[in-house]
């Protein structure tokens, strides 16, 4: 069996992603941060931080899948901001040079991105992978996430990094955080409402992630996200309509979030188009590609 070794693997999108791997025939195994009582799957221990990564850890890797990285959904301090940089681009430097180091050469090399290299802003413009980063955190962050992912050519491997939007998913997720208030009936549209919110089903990342593997001319950055634009309003609505209930506060004031949430408020307050031409022209097909389609899915 084919190895395949994933950094992230105990996250929303990894422990999905081992599964489905595991049941396509692949000997899946994992790096993680702590050993688990019990695994499904091989784990080796690593801390990109203190250097230490546990021996055997990459002995006949096939295909590196880079998952790991600190959530961005916390509020973005200064000390904070620095984890989320260095959960993605300290720790695929780490891998890249213990696989030098024991001249590893993995057949490719596939690692997490984000739709954020475009900038949270909210224009008109239709954003493809063709579009240069933009020059805020999140663009910042993703431009040299990337660039420590292609380093790996280096190696001989092919490279692929997945550009993700907003994962929609039963369980745990932006959903989970996106639902609460509208249970709670004190949901509303935030700031305009106007801007765009990019959005991938989780069981179609996965897909995408597996076509990443199987698909040796797959090159490059390609966006995961669903071809279905949607505005912030409407996707309160939808959820709103799908949970049976009622929207009757006023849109949340810009001001109140930015005070709620500080720096990190432009992931409520910005959002822009997201191109999926690329990824569909390689031949993949969305499962959920509408947004009522997906609701349904993962609410009812």
């Amino acid at each position: 069996m084919k190895k395949i070794l994933i950094s992230g693997a105990t996250g929303l999108v990894g422990k999905k992603l081992a599964r489905k791997l595991y049941e396509r025939g692949y000997q899946v195994e994992i790096l993680v941060r702590s050993k688990p009582e019990k695994s499904d799957f091989k784990s080796y221990f690593w801390d990109y931080q203190n250097q230490i990564l546990e021996d055997g850890a990459l002995d006949n890797t096939y295909i590196f899948i880079h998952l790991a990285g600190a959530p961005i959904s916390k509020r973005w301090t200064e000390a904070y901001k620095k984890e989320i940089y260095n959960s993605r681009i300290d720790s695929a430097q780490f891998i890249y040079d213990q696989m030098q180091k024991q001249n590893i050469h993995p057949e490719a090399v596939i690692s997490s991105s984000g739709s954020g290299i475009y900038g949270q802003i909210t224009s008109q413009h239709i954003f493809s992978e063709n579009d240069a980063p933009a020059k805020d955190f999140l663009g910042y962050i993703c431009k040299d996430w990337e660039e420590k992912a292609f380093q790996f050519k280096k190696l001989g491997s092919r490279v692929v990094c997945i550009r993700t939007s907003t994962v929609l998913s039963e369980k745990g997720g932006a959903l989970e955080v996106l639902k609460k208030p509208i249970e709670l009936n004190i949901g509303a549209p935030l700031g305009t409402g106007d801007q765009y919110f990019p959005w991938i089903h989780l069981d179609d990342l996965v897909g995408i992630y597996i076509k990443a593997v199987e698909d040796v001319s797959m090159n490059g950055a390609y966006n995961a996200s669903a071809p279905d634009f949607v505005t912030n309003q409407m996707v309160t609505k939808k959820i709103a309509s799908h949970l049976n209930k009622k929207l009757w506060l006023p849109n949340v004031p810009k001001f109140v979030l930015k005070t709620v949430l500080g720096e990190m408020s432009v992931l409520a307050l910005e959002g822009s188009r997201i191109s999926s031409r690329k990824i569909e022209n390689s031949g993949f097909r969305f499962v959920y590609n509408d947004l009522d389609k997906a609701l349904t899915d993962v609410i009812n």
